[in-house]
């Protein structure tokens, strides 16, 4: 059992008062010289210059004299080789307990650097650097979350060895024995000392042991700090989850429940006491409920009361006063007066009571008693936030909902028990955050991103957690997971209890009566750490901003969304094989796709807080997401290629028919082709539809016969008026525009193009943002330089443009334009958004963005995922333009009470 040691008091745990105070500052030695050239060495080290990490006593020294840039100089975060780094220092740390091996482990991102002639004109342009980020940067990869159990300690280190993960993932660490003799891990955990020396055996690597305590309270800051969506409150089996504000975290308490219960008063970032605890803890209801009911396990233990009905043993206050209330002071009849009191007046012998409800009685006993002490403890110190974890919770439904009961009846419901998703890792993650080198804690809640790949709620994966079937095999991850498919079933969650008053419960029933012993691991996905993501500059105001407009704790509202996107599956499937040849390999990974993402969907159907906190933009996210995790990097490719193909040869047409028209005329026209565009979507059934109808032409036109006003939302007039002024009231140009640009072909050729060529016609500088990564038909920013370029052969007003900012890296000639001769040379710029989804969340974007939006005082936000899905009703410091066709019935009744192939254009001036 992981636990704390415990407490030395044998009532009520109360030992003497532990203060922790900032570790030992970084010291810093002698300057780095670095050097243009390339070698080997370690790639996963990245200080910079000026600087090292200093460590103390047997500790791994990270040595940076004489280090080198290794690669390309000009990269954003170039690989530093270190010529005389000698120890190991590994991307791996280890939590070992008395039943379950937590590990947490890093890995670079795999994405090889591209020489984009475009990123370093945006670069230039815009002045981005690296001089704020951290002394110590973290490149980009993920943190990945695994448990093994304590008794199949083999498997672990199998899967430590078969990563390589105790020499930092490197593609060979050792080729005939064990590695070096400095490697270390850093370990906590009462195994950490057992088993060192089995560790060095199998892998030549010895445990730095770090301090439980300090682990715990490490791990703890760090969650709430990155992740989002962490803490959440449980009540009356409805989890809700809650934000908490990084400088207003401290102080709070935690309570971590081993086999004891240790209470800690955390005051800041290494700094904590331990306050108060009980003995009274996880290895209470074990060691009772092993002797009471012969329950092998703890996990059979906890299984054993989903099915139990505490009333045939816990006196209740109805039992006292005949099944009345007292309501003087405020119980109901359901409360429990004594739990295990009605065994006193009954003459049964210990065989005669069902197990099920012994084990349901003492788990109601123990986490009320955990609960209340809770409550005293932070009443004693002034504390209103409680955070519980360890591994007595486990993300167990009852066990989080009497705790709750028991801290708002205490507190009269002025506290609040919250409690931690990732409540399993705290002690792994402060050990992971020991190498100084990895510096986590200064890493910002939008840098870090969670994603559920084919990894989560599944075990297996190339990089994401431990293979399925033998770890010897020679085959791909992708063919294990194949293999296995046949066995992989939605997990089965368990059904709120119901309630009747304060404390007291009904009967809990569990759907399908089994409780899944890994049940906290399947909310933890993989955290991508992306140091280059930023919060978008123009939001009015980050704290209140939400970009989900589709809240799916509507059980209805759900459904609907998993039926839209089930339908969807077959023809997402297709696309994706035929994008990869249609091969045999293509097919079955096509298939290993689909039955990993209704996975997630029949999971999160069940749970929908599963993953946190859930939006339809999280749904679309997830779906992109299993689709990279099966190799299928742009399912839409060909289809993007033609669609491009053909807007472009009539492209200069409608230049030509744009220019012939007076600029009140040409305004309404651009709108009304931005919307008639927008109708080209493959993420809608409906438009999917209507390509078997008609070409894309033949589909344009009819959708720009259709754009008769008044739109649903219709604010065409006052944009009109702050672009073409009233009068003599004349308005000066945007100085720069955001154009967030949604899907290839007909959209952005003939519907954004024109609209931004009209913004640089009137010196407004344009920046086009397109997806960092491909997500249906969405047009990337990778691709978009070469629309433009192709574009521009047509028009002088976007060669020059293009010119100017980088896109064009040859001048054209040749160029037929009306007005060439009056065209500015404004720049036109491409930058990607940080974003692989159709949605976009505007909490997490590229730096390249954030830079771009410094100066920007107009924003476009073309598209249902970019205008309606998310972002809707979002506020900005500038002028903002929403457009988009409303392809979708439920979403137009809903957002704008209207009806599918509505429009709207919303235009909010300056806030």
């Amino acid at each position: 059992m992981a636990s704390l040691p415990l407490p030395e008091d044998p009532h009520l745990g109360i030992d003497g008062i532990k203060d922790k105070e900032t570790k030992e500052k970084k010291k810093p030695i002698e300057s780095v010289v670095f050097r243009e050239d390339s070698g080997e060495g370690d790639r996963d080290m990245a200080p910079t210059a000026g600087g090292s990490i200093h460590r103390s006593g047997s500790r791994p020294q990270l040595d940076v004299s004489k280090a080198e840039i290794q690669g390309n100089v000009e990269e954003k975060y170039p690989t530093i080789l270190l010529p005389n780094q000698s120890d190991d220092i590994s991307h791996l740390a280890l939590d070992i307990g008395g039943s379950l091996i937590k590990l947490v482990y890093f890995s670079r991102h795999e994405d090889q650097p591209v020489n984009d002639k475009r990123k370093r004109s945006v670069t230039e342009r815009l002045g981005i650097s690296n001089g704020n980020r951290r002394s110590y940067p973290i490149l980009g990869g993920r943190l990945h979350f695994v448990k093994f159990e304590t008794t199949k300690i083999t498997e672990c280190l199998d899967f430590i060895y078969s990563k390589q993960l105790h020499c930092g993932g490197a593609e060979s660490c050792y080729s005939d024995g064990p590695g070096n003799d400095n490697a270390i891990i850093k370990a906590t955990g009462g195994g950490a000392y057992k088993f060192a020396d089995l560790f060095k055996e199998r892998l030549g690597v010895s445990l730095d042991k770090e301090d439980e305590m300090d682990c715990l309270v490490a791990g703890a800051n760090f969650l709430l700090k990155a992740i989002r969506h962490e803490a959440f409150t449980h009540m009356e089996g409805y989890k809700e989850f809650v934000q908490i504000d990084q400088n207003d975290l401290f102080p709070y308490l935690l309570v971590n429940i081993g086999s004891g219960v240790s209470m800690i008063k955390v005051d800041g970032d290494g700094k904590f006491q331990r306050v108060s605890g009980t003995n009274v803890g996880g290895g209470t209801y074990w060691g009772l409920g092993s002797l009471l009911t012969k329950c092998k396990s703890f996990d059979e233990l906890l299984e054993l009361s989903q099915k139990g009905d505490n009333r045939t043993i816990d006196m209740l206050v109805g039992d006292i006063y005949g099944g009345m209330d007292y309501s003087k002071i405020g119980l109901s009849a359901s409360t429990i007066a004594s739990s295990f009191g009605k065994t006193i007046s009954e003459s049964k012998e210990l065989e005669d009571y069902r197990p099920e409800d012994i084990s349901l009685s003492l788990l109601r006993m123990i986490s009320y008693n955990i609960g209340q002490i809770s409550y005293l403890t932070a009443l004693r110190f002034g504390l209103k936030r409680i955070f519980f974890g360890g591994f007595f919770i486990r993300g167990h439904a009852y066990t989080m909902d009497t705790i709750s009961f028991a801290v708002q009846f205490w507190s009269k419901g002025e506290a609040q028990a919250m409690f931690l998703r990732h409540e399993g890792f705290l002690g792994v993650l402060g050990a992971f955050m020991s190498y100084e080198k990895h510096g986590l804690d200064d890493l910002m809640v939008h840098q870090l991103v969670e994603r559920f790949p084919m990894g989560a709620p599944y075990t297996g994966g190339k990089i994401h957690g431990p293979p399925l079937g033998d770890l010897n095999e020679k085959i791909s991850w992708m063919e294990k997971f194949v293999r296995k498919g046949t066995e992989i079933t939605a997990p089965v969650p368990m059904i709120p209890p119901g309630t009747t008053g304060l404390g007291g419960f009904e009967v809990p029933s569990s759907k399908g009566g089994t409780l899944r012993s890994d049940a906290s691991a399947l909310n933890v996905g993989v955290l991508h750490l992306v140091p280059t993501l930023d919060v978008f500059p123009l939001l009015a105001d980050p704290k209140m901003y939400e970009p989900n407009t589709i809240d799916l704790s509507d059980h209805n509202e759900l459904e609907y969304w998993f039926t839209v996107l089930s339908a969807h599956l077959p023809d997402l499937v297709d696309k994706a094989v035929a994008s990869e040849g249609g091969t045999d390999d293509a097919k079955r990974r096509g298939d290993a796709f689909a039955r990993a993402f209704s996975a997630h969907l029949a999971r999160l159907m069940e749970e929908p807080a599963a993953y946190g906190k859930l939006g339809l933009a999280n749904l679309l996210e997830l779906r992109e997401e299993c689709l990279r995790e099966f190799q299928f990097i742009d399912a839409y490719r060909s289809i993007k290629l033609r669609e491009n193909e053909a807007s472009l040869a009539v492209l200069p047409d409608l230049l030509m028919e744009l220019d012939s028209m007076d600029e009140k005329t040409r305004m309404l026209t651009l709108i009304e082709g931005v919307l008639a565009a927008n109708i080209f979507d493959w993420g809608s059934r409906a438009c999917v539809d209507l390509y078997h109808k008609g070409t894309i032409i033949e589909i344009y036109r009819m959708s720009r016969n259709k754009m008769q006003r008044p739109w649903r939302v219709d604010d065409f007039d006052v944009f009109k008026e702050r672009m073409l002024g009233a009068g003599e009231n004349k308005h000066p140009p945007h100085r720069r525009a955001l154009l967030f640009v949604d899907n290839s072909g007909a959209d952005i050729v003939l519907g954004m193009l024109p609209l931004a060529r009209e913004l640089l016609r009137r010196g407004t500088e344009v920046v086009l943002v397109a997806n960092s990564l491909p997500a249906l038909n969405d047009v990337t920013a990778m691709e978009l330089p070469a629309i433009v370029a192709e574009a521009a052969k047509h028009c002088d007003i976007l060669r020059r443009a293009a010119e100017a900012g980088g896109l064009l890296v040859d001048a054209m000639i040749n160029t037929s334009d009306a007005s060439k001769n009056n065209s500015p040379s404004v720049p036109l710029m491409v930058v990607e958004n940080g974003c692989g989804s159709p949605c976009i969340d505007l909490r997490q974007v590229s730096s390249e963005l954030a830079a771009a939006a410094k100066d920007a005082d107009l924003i476009i936000l073309e598209g249902m995922g970019r205008a309606l899905h998310t972002n809707l009703n979002a506020c900005f410091k500038c002028d903002a333009l929403k457009l988009a066709m409303v392809k979708n019935q439920r979403l137009a009744e809903k957002l704008v009470n209207g009806n599918i192939y509505d429009c709207v254009c919303k235009y909010e001036p300056a806030s």
